[in-house]
């Protein structure tokens, strides 16, 4: 199981692009865990998931919040502009999934 942390400013705008993460993952199969939090709850929750994306509103943050993931070996990046506006969750999906496989 994939397990995948999406990040923003509130939690709230990536809360649609999880459900169409989710859908994506369905139509191929793919058994995954898709959480969206805002970045206030990012220490708490990064050491249980084994990717996180954010939003590209808050991409500013992709140092920091990189390197508070890495104690935990968790890698951090940014969604892709487009894909987020258009909320492409298969995209999205593929981004993580490729993330966590070239980290093992």
């Amino acid at each position: 199981m994939y397990q995948i942390m999406l990040c923003c400013s509130a939690g709230m705008s990536t809360s649609l692009l999880v459900t169409k993460m989710r859908t994506a993952a369905e139509e191929q199969e793919i058994d995954v865990q898709i959480d969206a939090y805002s970045v206030s709850e990012f220490e708490q929750q990064v050491g249980q998931y084994q990717v996180v994306l954010i939003g590209p509103q808050v991409k500013y943050l992709k140092d920091d919040l990189t390197q508070r993931a890495q104690p935990f070996g968790v890698p951090v990046d940014v969604i892709g502009m487009s894909d987020y506006g258009m909320q492409n969750g298969k995209n999205v999906l593929a981004q993580a999934i490729e993330l966590i496989q070239n980290k093992a």
